[in-house]
């Protein structure tokens, strides 16, 4: 530090030293050595059980998944706003032909927004962990029965008898 000019400067600076000096001495030597470096910019939290892992009693339990499947579709929301923007980046720099160089980005835009909508499609904005994993339940049970979603339905003759 540059030595001050002035008495009155000197004494000012001598009243921050005496200020700030403890506070940084307190985190350069207690602080910054006990933090946990990280290059993730955002809080992680810890994965918590999922809804068919919790007894049905456990209101602690089922609070935590809603929790983890709000921030899981929030992400996935993210997501999707990324490749859109990307895609549209893409189209408005790629103009005449934007067809043919931003394909790969709309396919997987498209491949994005499929899954997103098999997830979370119809379930409103009052969706919980539970409703979630009714609809994937349902899901799963159609496909059982009748073949990937999309295909049509089957007939009786080619229903296996079980």
């Amino acid at each position: 530090m540059p030595e001050p000019r002035s008495p009155m400067a000197s004494f000012v600076q001598s009243v921050q030293n005496a200020i700030d000096g403890p506070i940084t001495w307190f985190r350069e030597t207690i602080v910054e050595p006990n933090q946990q470096k990280s290059n993730w910019y955002h809080q992680r939290f810890r994965r918590v059980p999922t809804i068919d892992e919790c007894y049905t009693d456990d209101a602690v339990c089922r609070f935590e998944a809603d929790q983890q499947f709000r921030r899981d579709r929030m992400v996935d929301n993210e997501i999707l706003n990324i490749l859109r923007q990307r895609f549209e980046d893409c189209t408005l720099y790629e103009a005449p032909d934007h067809m043919v160089k931003c394909k790969p980005l709309m396919d997987q835009y498209q491949q994005a927004a499929e899954n997103w909508f098999i997830k979370y499609g119809d379930l409103g904005g009052y969706a919980n962990a539970k409703t979630a994993f009714m609809k994937q339940k349902h899901r799963l049970i159609w496909e059982r029965r009748h073949g990937p979603v999309g295909s049509g339905m089957k007939d009786d003759e080619q229903i296996p008898a079980h």
